[in-house]
């Protein structure tokens, strides 16, 4: 009988399990911010915040804390590097990193509607309404509309669809956000090709305010050229040739660059967005919108990353426009507003 020359067994790699000592335990708040992006009070109120979804039901010593889970997370937002590159650093395997993402991000999702939200009390409203007059002088201002994009890999379904006016794949997100840069809607559902008017067209907020917008007493959103007049949407003049209507498009731009400051502030403290995503084009959507609850929670907890430019606001009355009992569609709501407020 020939005799087989036996291979030595492969040694078999032990498993490592973490234990639940805290990442935080030797980071100062200035280290804590700039690796995930929330000093150490802020991380500790979204553990709490998280914890009733994303406590394990399981007694292994070896299983995940809630604290684990939200600070993976959080790195790989701050980050935006390779979920591999975010298990070495932090010591856990890819498929670990990859499951806790998906976990916190639909986490925050469910939780969205308490941090994005519209305006839709009295109080809330007027405190938006002075914030932006009060910055420049723009009356009845309820919020800045725009829309980003956020670069992904090309995905293998409709992949010409996702090519934007740049050359490169992507979704494009509509979001709105008050005087201070926080949020107040977000729709992250297209691809990069589609425009953004479009985008407006079909989201909940045009039909809600397209069917509760009693006038220009209700306040008005800033968009800019790209979109249609409307009652409830003012974009700047085309071509202003009088004094009031040049005025009013200076006005109109200085308001709605918040919305331009607030989409930079949110990639550069999640590198997540600035980055190509790996990921199908419905994960990223759902990780922009994880993200910008987040970006909402850093302000509440003044974890701003830039120098906070906004105007001290009180409770008090706004600077209401003269009520408009003409034509109400946008072309003649503007107006109005341009030769009351920029006549002179």
């Amino acid at each position: 009988m020939a005799a087989f020359m036996m291979l030595p067994p492969r040694p078999r790699k032990d498993r490592v399990f973490r234990g639940t000592i805290s990442h935080l335990t030797n980071l100062n708040d200035d280290e804590l911010r700039r690796r995930y992006r929330f000093g150490k009070d802020s991380i500790a109120y979204l553990c709490n915040l998280l914890q009733d979804r994303l406590s394990r039901s399981t007694n292994k010593s070896t299983a995940l804390t809630v604290e684990q889970q939200v600070c993976i997370a959080l790195r790989y937002y701050a980050s935006g590097s390779f979920l591999q590159v975010i298990g070495d650093t932090l010591e856990y395997d890819k498929r670990t990193v990859s499951r806790v993402v998906s976990d916190v991000t639909d986490v925050l999702i469910e939780i969205k509607d308490d941090f994005v939200c519209w305006p839709t009390d009295v109080d809330s409203i007027n405190r938006i309404k002075c914030g932006f007059y009060r910055q420049c002088n723009f009356p009845n201002v309820l919020g800045c509309i725009d829309c980003t994009h956020v670069r992904i890999q090309a995905p293998s379904d409709d992949e010409p669809s996702y090519v934007n006016r740049k050359g490169y794949h992507s979704i494009n997100v509509q979001a709105v956000c008050d005087f201070e840069g926080r949020f107040t809607n977000i729709f992250a559902n297209w691809p990069g090709s589609t425009h953004d008017s479009h985008i407006f067209n079909t989201s909940t907020l045009s039909n809600y305010l397209q069917t509760n917008h009693r006038g220009l007493i209700d306040g008005v959103i800033l968009g800019d050229s790209g979109y249609a007049c409307r009652s409830f949407l003012l974009t700047p003049y085309a071509n202003p040739i009088e004094r009031h209507q040049q005025r009013f498009n200076g006005c109109h731009a200085s308001t709605r660059s918040v919305i331009e400051r607030t989409f930079g502030i949110l990639k550069r403290r999640f590198h997540v967005l600035h980055s190509e995503v790996r990921m199908k084009p419905e994960k990223v959507c759902r990780i922009f919108g994880a993200c910008a609850v987040l970006h909402n929670i850093a302000l509440s907890r003044n974890e701003s990353l830039v120098n906070d430019d906004g105007a001290c606001v009180r409770l008090d009355q706004p600077v209401q426009a003269p009520a408009f009992v003409g034509v109400q569609d946008g072309r003649n709501t503007r107006e109005h507003v341009a030769r009351v407020f920029f006549s002179n």
